[in-house]
């Protein structure tokens, strides 16, 4: 039996997207052992697991989202289309570039045009989880 001991103060590793991303594919290959994978990466098997679920779970959500679809428009199109007279002022309940995102479930985000795209990321990222 082997026995470790820990000098100092013992903190939680921090591993990057791309790390996650590298190991969890590592237990996807044919043949592959997740045990063996994680203790030669220095982690638990479990925490192995919760990465691969919330992978799945990410990959569920992304692809069951909204898809994207390119719009044109063509000279003399808009002809067609009823102008309709926008108000002199935006009421201060609407406004301007305001973008919901529905993530099913009851979930919603609502942004502006001004929002982060990194900060909006990582609350995509935590609310897919859930």
């Amino acid at each position: 039996m082997r026995v470790e001991v820990l000098g100092g103060v013992e903190r939680r590793r921090r591993w990057s997207r791309d790390d996650k991303m590298r190991i969890i594919e590592e237990t996807l290959a044919p043949g592959a052992v997740v045990t063996e994978i994680a203790r030669r990466h220095g982690i638990s098997t479990s925490l192995v697991f919760t990465w691969r679920r919330r992978r799945a779970r990410l990959a569920s959500v992304v692809s069951a989202g909204p898809k994207l679809v390119p719009v044109q428009l063509t000279p003399g199109a808009t002809e067609s289309v009823p102008s309709i007279e926008a108000p002199a002022v935006i009421s201060p309940r609407r406004r301007r570039g305001l973008i919901e995102i529905e993530l099913g479930g009851g979930k919603r985000v609502s942004v502006d045009e001004n929002v982060d795209a990194d900060a909006l990321g990582r609350v995509l990222d935590v609310l897919s989880r859930r």
